[in-house]
């Protein structure tokens, strides 16, 4: 089982994507990885032996912020931005989207539920 950042691993998976398991960690980053650490990407992650993983966990530790460490730092990011009350600031108060996205259609995720309004009532037919 190989435990890296806090995270098990997938052992049927190769490295390449195994590594994408552990939150700030993407392709490109497993792919840097494995390419400094000297392991092919297709080698699955139970085929690592102590050493290969010894060299990631090491790699890791001291050339990215992963997990826990990354999760404050973003959540620090977002504070700050309340904090000072910037329009992005104001958008993440509010639950709507950050980035200009359009909202009259869409942007259900940030939003949530719809919550219907009742609308006007219609004129009755002479």
């Amino acid at each position: 089982m190989a435990r890296i950042a806090g995270i098990d691993l997938p052992k049927n998976k190769r490295g390449e994507i195994g590594l994408t398991y552990i939150f700030g960690i993407g392709r490109s980053t497993a792919r840097y990885i494995l390419d400094t650490a000297g392991i092919s990407y297709d080698k699955k992650v139970n085929e690592w032996n102590d050493d290969e993983l010894a060299a990631i966990r090491n790699l890791i530790t001291n050339e990215f912020k992963v997990e826990g460490q990354l999760r404050s730092e973003v959540q620090m990011s977002i504070k700050r931005l309340l904090d000072i009350a910037c329009y992005r600031g104001l958008r993440h108060r509010k639950g709507l989207p950050v980035r200009g996205q359009r909202t009259r259609t869409n942007s259900r995720t940030r939003k949530g539920k719809r919550k219907t309004v009742a609308g006007k009532k219609k004129a009755p037919k002479k």
